[in-house]
């Protein structure tokens, strides 16, 4: 990779695009990039006039020389590019909101990445994604794919069991937070703070905690379940809290998905209550979007606004740009990503996706072993995984009683008889993003 570099973005009439435009701004000496192609679907047309336009803004407010171009030609956009970033949704948010309303009829979890509703977004998602990867070998083979799409790990698994791509990262800003929060609570820079992940996409644990060298793990669980202490959560997932003896013992920190789990209950209660009250989490974030793409329309904004942090995607630029920036200068930081295993979490196929932290040089990311999972969480993290495995395979095969077994083989799943009156609902309501079903 030399001078110039050519940036493809899919997905780029997104609102998170401004976190992204701002992230490569800012890190503009390190990673020379000459072209930034927005691309989107005829669907997003409007969006990724406005959001584009905002781009433009934002790097001619910055004196950058980077030419922001906007197309729905995806072959283009990916004709001889560096690098490849993916952060689309298929259906749209409406889809996303079928995927949260239709599972709570059934008195489970409705959730975009976890549960029915993250199977189904995996189903229409993975079909895309290999699309995609078949046009980057034949346009860009020497491309990094660096895939933010949820559900991010089942997506990394797919791309990496189902294509013939071998420079693929996936990516999700939740370790990001968990550091930040945990850099909150000790008071402390975060350079001073080491903190070891083991896990999958949105079923992470902070295992070990070191600050200056020592371990400081028990320290940060103290603090968070104390009365007046900080807790460490998400902003799309309400923070219920957590039984103080249970986190004391399980000596980890949990991502903030990990109370769909192991608070299912409390979560589907608040869901209940807030689909009375003020919709499913798609909805809500419609109205967010609603408003943040009016302010993107204001022709005198050329930075990213502040507002956008409501729409959860914080620290998406600071993992999507320093991945990018550590991989084009081999600068051989550990950041923690999703790829394939080789051996990190010995209880895990060394061909699946995981997410721990890797030493990223030129050649992509170097996971660091963790070793097995601890015992309360290794049956709960290979279930995920074999989900994870089962629902690609449907994805890919378009096989209705594979993706039957992967519904019912998910743990937020009541029954089998739930599942399928689930799964059947599901492929009706999203019939015209499955093809492969039909």
């Amino acid at each position: 990779m030399g001078k110039g570099l050519k940036i493809a973005t899919i997905g780029g009439g997104s609102s998170y695009t401004p976190e992204l435009i701002e992230g490569f701004i800012k890190r503009y000496q390190e990673l020379p990039i000459s072209e930034i192609w927005l691309v989107d679907i005829e669907a997003g047309k409007e969006k990724l006039a406005i959001v584009g336009a905002l781009a433009k803004r934002m790097v001619e407010n910055a004196n950058v020389p980077i030419k922001i171009v906007l197309t729905l030609d995806r072959a283009a956009a990916l004709k001889d590019a560096d690098f490849v970033t993916t952060q689309f949704r298929v259906g749209q948010l409406a889809a996303r909101a079928k995927d949260e309303r239709i599972p709570l009829k059934y008195n489970t979890i409705g959730q975009e990445t976890n549960g029915p509703g993250g199977l189904f977004k995996g189903l229409r998602t993975i079909p895309v994604i290999l699309e995609i990867c078949n046009d980057m070998e034949r346009l860009c083979p020497d491309a990094w794919l660096v895939n933010f799409t949820n559900p991010a790990g089942m997506v990394t698994e797919a791309v990496l069991r189902y294509s013939n791509l071998k420079k693929v990262v996936g990516l999700c800003n939740g370790p990001i937070g968990i550091e930040k929060g945990i850099a909150k609570i000790l008071d402390a820079d975060l350079r001073r703070i080491y903190v070891e992940f083991t896990g999958l996409n949105h079923m992470v644990f902070a295992k070990k905690i070191f600050l200056d060298g020592h371990d400081v793990t028990k320290r940060v669980l103290e603090e968070m379940t104390s009365e007046a202490g900080d807790t460490i959560s998400l902003k799309n997932i309400e923070d219920l809290g957590w039984e103080p003896e249970f986190l004391r013992t399980l000596s980890m920190v949990p991502i903030g998905y990990l109370r769909y789990y192991f608070q299912t209950s409390k979560m589907l209660a608040e869901q209940l209550e807030s689909l009375n009250n003020e919709g499913t989490r798609a909805e809500v974030v419609q109205r967010v979007e609603k408003e943040l793409f009016e302010l993107y329309k204001n022709p005198d904004l050329a930075v990213k606004p502040p507002q956008l942090e409501q729409r959860g995607g914080a620290y998406y630029s600071e993992a999507a740009c320093n991945l990018i920036c550590s991989i084009y200068t081999d600068k051989r930081d550990i950041q923690t990503v999703n790829t394939r295993n080789n051996g990190a979490i010995l209880d895990i196929s060394p061909d699946s996706a995981v997410e721990v932290n890797c030493v990223i040089t030129k050649q992509g990311p170097i996971p660091l072993t963790t070793g097995e999972l601890p015992v309360p969480i290794k049956g709960l993290v290979q279930q995920i995984k074999s989900f994870e495995r089962t629902a690609a395979e449907a994805a890919v095969t378009g096989d209705y009683n594979t993706a039957l077994l992967a519904m019912t083989i998910n743990p937020l799943v009541p029954s089998d008889t739930d599942a399928k009156g689930m799964l059947d609902e599901l492929l009706a309501a999203h019939k015209e993003y499955l093809p492969q079903f039909n």
